[in-house]
């Protein structure tokens, strides 16, 4: 299993009129812990496409159980529970900087050729780089 952790803060553009962090926001902070997460084991989404693989999200499930408010540092922890192989699987959980989980969240991306449009097996570097956290 892999996981990493990135912090961000809470800016007043995020929050809605009561001080809370906008819902739509969440997905945005998915991202930027996935993105963060792959460049910590060297990754990017531009290498990916570089090498003609897209990675559209094709599904976003997003779980709320405390409202994230406007200075709060948040920390993201991001998941992979299972090798990708044409999918890859994101697990994360958002906690304020007192520990306190807020929110928890999964999105599934898919693997795309960018010349053919049809989904693609995993890139191998990715299954390189990652596999090692797997191993028992």
């Amino acid at each position: 299993m892999f996981s990493s952790e990135t912090t961000l803060r809470v800016r007043y553009a995020e929050t809605d009129q009561m001080g809370y962090v906008y819902y739509g926001n969440y997905a945005t902070y998915y991202e930027v812990a996935r993105v963060e997460a792959l460049r910590l084991i060297g990754l990017s989404y531009k290498l990916f496409e570089d090498n003609g693989i897209m990675m559209p999200v094709l599904n976003l499930h997003c779980k709320y159980h405390k409202p994230a408010k406007y200075d709060d540092l948040l920390t993201i922890k991001t998941t992979i529970k299972k090798l990708p192989s044409v999918r890859i699987q994101f697990f994360y959980a958002v906690y304020n900087e007192l520990g306190v989980l807020l929110n928890e969240g999964e999105t599934t991306l898919v693997c795309i050729d960018m010349k053919t449009g049809r989904p693609c097996g995993s890139p191998k570097i990715l299954i390189e780089k990652i596999s090692e956290y797997f191993k028992l």
